[in-house]
């Protein structure tokens, strides 16, 4: 029997939420050395297990503020539990936000090479790709154009280009499907599909039940940093529809 492509084991998150507003770093550290400085304690996520076996869609449900996206960046690697661990097994490819390690002075085709640098891939990788990534993102005519010049739109279209051209074996998607226009939306999507073929893993954060039951086959509902639901996309989807229908 295979390992498990992700392992999530009774992990919380705590953040200390400043109560006062410090409008500079001199004051900041004015206020700390007084002892003037209180937080509130804020546990984003609560003694969440959570198994995805090799292969398998998993589709995250939740609404605002349920700690879906924190969980996402934990598993990534972005943020380190307070409480518990995670074990990721295989190359993992994180769409969290999409062109946020951009540097807006550099061209399009600078920061094709400069995130794919990031995400731990070599020159000579990220050049056999180049042109699949500058097709994918339709940027051509702007691709040397620096990113400070790109809409945000733009920029989310480049870095989907670049984070779907390389081969993971996980896959983490935080409501990226839902960058640019109804036709790249729907090309993201096939592109994504493209890639189960291969047994990619995919742990999928949307509010759109549709999607989730078009790219999962198993979902989880978030609320208030806690799992309170788990099991196939269509029996967790028609739940989630039952609460979004009583708030």
């Amino acid at each position: 029997m295979s390992k498990p492509a992700i392992v999530v084991d009774h992990v919380s998150i705590l953040f200390n939420l400043n109560k006062e507003k410090v409008d500079n770093l001199k004051e900041y550290i004015i206020k700390v050395l007084k002892r003037q400085l209180h937080f509130t304690e804020f546990w984003a996520l609560q003694d969440i297990n959570l198994v995805v076996e090799k292969g398998d869609r998993v589709g995250v449900l939740g609404f605002n503020g349920a700690g879906k996206s924190t969980l996402l960046k934990t598993i990534a690697g972005v943020l380190k539990p307070t409480k518990g661990s995670v074990k990721v097994d295989g190359v993992i490819a994180p769409m969290l936000e999409l062109g946020a390690g951009f540097d807006t002075n550099y061209s399009g085709k600078e920061n094709i090479y400069l995130y794919g640098a990031t995400m731990g891939y070599s020159r000579k990788y990220i050049e056999s790709k180049y042109d699949e990534i500058v097709e994918f993102s339709e940027l051509k005519d702007f691709i040397d154009v620096p990113i400070k010049n790109y809409s945000s739109g733009m920029k989310a279209r480049l870095g989907f280009a670049i984070a779907s051209a390389v081969e993971p074996e996980v896959l983490i998607l935080d409501e990226v499907l839902s960058v640019g226009d109804a036709k790249f939306r729907k090309k993201s999507e096939n592109k994504i599909r493209s890639m189960f073929d291969k047994g990619v893993t995919v742990l999928f954060v949307s509010h759109s039940v549709e999607q989730v039951l078009r790219i999962c086959n198993k979902a989880i509902i978030l609320d208030h940093g806690k799992i309170i639901a788990q099991g196939t996309a269509e029996e967790i989807c028609k739940l989630y529809q039952e609460m979004t229908d009583k708030k």
